[in-house]
């Protein structure tokens, strides 16, 4: 099936070499809990179409610490908690945004905001308590995501050692271009990764790094049941802004007028620009808060 995009509007379709054949579905979500669709016969010019977020899911769970690279560089800013395996929690779909959507800076919220490039799976269909051998059988395909975060409210929310907050705000979770089915991608663990600001490269890994395998990971929080459609996150690599010096960091977090590139080989590329509260809400930021006080 290779990838399945959703575009102009809501439209969902694969891609056809350089066209987007329309499915007769309402939603990606329906494709996944129907087990497919058929093809309408419409079709237009991928160039053309406006790829949206390809997925709007039930669910988004969130994993981390599965990259120990990325627990390492912690390190070098002494990090208030460590980050261990199997961390999990729930991302808020709402902030959800496609391919060359704004992510719009909330200057009144933060002042350090940061990206982190992962590798999602989307889940084929509905199922829980299944063993690692059985969960290829639920894997419907792969996406890209940027976990954008706030590195100030962050520390202030970790002062109880937990957080959400801080990467659940508006725009702050793009995701796509496309679903790439596991016939096209082919091994999930051999699949460089990289992230790009204004073409400087700021995250370069590989999904070979991970501790633990994609199977494991979606066997282990099978136990939290999950929906056809449904997103799972497999955590981030090395060389996030927030783990580097404080001189590094003023100059590599993210600032309006910045454009972010997540690539995942066999994949693409999540584009996305970063864009002053100004310009995306045609009015200044409101007063500053800072609900977390001074991280």
């Amino acid at each position: 099936m290779s990838k399945l995009v959703t575009y102009d509007g809501g439209k969902v379709g694969r891609v056809d070499g350089d066209d987007v054949v329309r499915l007769d579905i309402a939603s990606m979500r329906e494709y996944f809990e129907r087990g497919g669709a058929d093809e309408t016969g419409e079709r237009v010019p991928l160039a053309g179409a406006k790829l949206v977020a390809p997925i709007v899911p039930k669910k988004l769970f969130h994993t981390a610490g599965n990259f120990r690279e990325h627990e390492e560089e912690s390190r070098n800013v002494n990090w208030s908690h460590q980050i261990a395996p199997w961390i999990n929690f729930f991302q808020n779909v709402d902030a959800i945004v496609g391919p060359d959507h704004p992510i719009v800076y909330p200057e009144h919220l933060t002042e350090e905001l940061d990206y982190e490039l992962e590798l999602a799976v989307v889940l084929r269909k509905a199922g829980k308590w299944f063993s690692p051998e059985e969960a290829e059988d639920y894997i419907g395909g792969y996406v890209i995501f940027n976990d954008i975060t706030a590195r100030d409210i962050q520390r202030g929310e970790m002062r109880s050692g937990v957080f959400s907050f801080c990467k659940a705000i508006d725009t702050f979770c793009p995701l796509g271009p496309w679903i790439v089915t596991p016939d096209e991608l082919g091994d999930p663990h051999d699949l460089n990764m990289e992230l790009r600001v204004n073409g400087e490269v700021r995250q370069e890994s590989h999904s070979s790094r991970m501790s633990v395998t994609i199977p494991e990971i979606l066997s282990n929080f099978s136990a939290l049941g999950y929906s056809a459609g449904d997103v799972l996150s497999t955590g981030t690599v090395s060389g996030v802004a927030g783990f580097k010096s404080p001189e590094e960091r003023a100059r590599l977090y993210l600032k309006p007028g910045d454009v972010v590139e997540a690539e995942i080989e066999r994949i693409g590329v999540l584009r996305n620009p970063v864009v002053s509260w100004q310009e995306a809400q045609g009015s200044p930021p409101p007063p500053r808060i800072r609900p977390w006080g001074d991280a």
